[in-house]
């Protein structure tokens, strides 16, 4: 399945329904709300990428958060791990405000966009293995479509190992044997044009992995220092964009 633009390829994944299970959990939870969030209305349905259309930078999480993501309709908004998130990219000089709460609160993201391995909210945030490979269509969609991107930041092991998947199918030089997951590890894949891309793994920043201190906004400051490097993004051209 092909797209024609990013634009196109989000209104596809937003009217997915190709699993059930996420179909029939995202909007029970859009239902029976939060009692904090009672006054918001959930989105409720599968969240497409979102940033730069002309991304030197990919970063690919697991899945949107029930009450996140699934609520806001945009990908690490309205959550801890959006919070913490969007903080770093802000002192990497890649997102125009270090907060990340609603759809209109006027973040952009610059030389950056993010994605995630699973496009609905999951429950206790475990996919199926089948759910992962029904979604991988739209990870290699945007490989595709965001043909500037230098170096893809994956965000946990399950986003790793849907990278390392989505481009081998995709046509990538991918190393063999398959890179391993581990914070701050990297690895080389290579677009059948030739085009080196640099995969930068990291901890998920999931309020588990922060609060317990597995990962600390140093270590994540870490890793897109590794990534804005790798992709030519400068931290100071990125402020002037504003």
């Amino acid at each position: 399945m092909s797209f024609s633009s990013l634009g196109a390829l989000g209104d596809a994944i937003v009217a997915c329904r190709r699993c059930p299970r996420l179909v029939a959990y995202t909007r029970r939870v859009a239902r029976d709300r939060k009692r904090q969030y009672a006054a918001f209305e959930y989105w409720g349905r599968p969240v497409p990428g979102t940033g730069d259309a002309r991304a030197r930078i990919l970063l690919v999480g697991l899945a949107p958060a029930a009450h996140g993501a699934n609520r806001t309709g945009r990908m690490f908004t309205g959550d801890g791990s959006g919070e913490f998130l969007t903080a770093a990219l802000h002192r990497a000089g890649i997102a125009s405000q270090p907060t990340s709460v609603s759809r209109g609160d006027g973040l952009r993201l610059l030389g950056a966009f993010l994605s995630s391995a699973i496009r609905c909210a999951p429950p206790d945030n475990r996919p199926l293995p089948e759910e992962i490979e029904r979604c991988r269509r739209y990870l290699l969609a945007e490989l595709s479509l965001l043909g500037g991107v230098k170096v893809i930041v994956a965000l946990g092991g399950v986003a790793h190992a849907a990278v390392l998947r989505a481009a081998s199918e995709t046509g990538w030089a991918v190393p063999r044997p398959l890179p391993r997951f581990g914070h701050a590890a990297l690895a080389t894949l290579e677009r059948f044009d030739g085009e080196r891309v640099a995969l930068v793994a990291s901890y998920h920043p999931s309020r588990q992995n922060t609060n317990t201190g597995r990962l600390t906004p140093a270590m994540l400051d870490d890793v897109l220092g590794v990534a804005t490097a790798a992709a030519g993004v400068r931290k100071a051209e990125s402020r002037r964009k504003r």
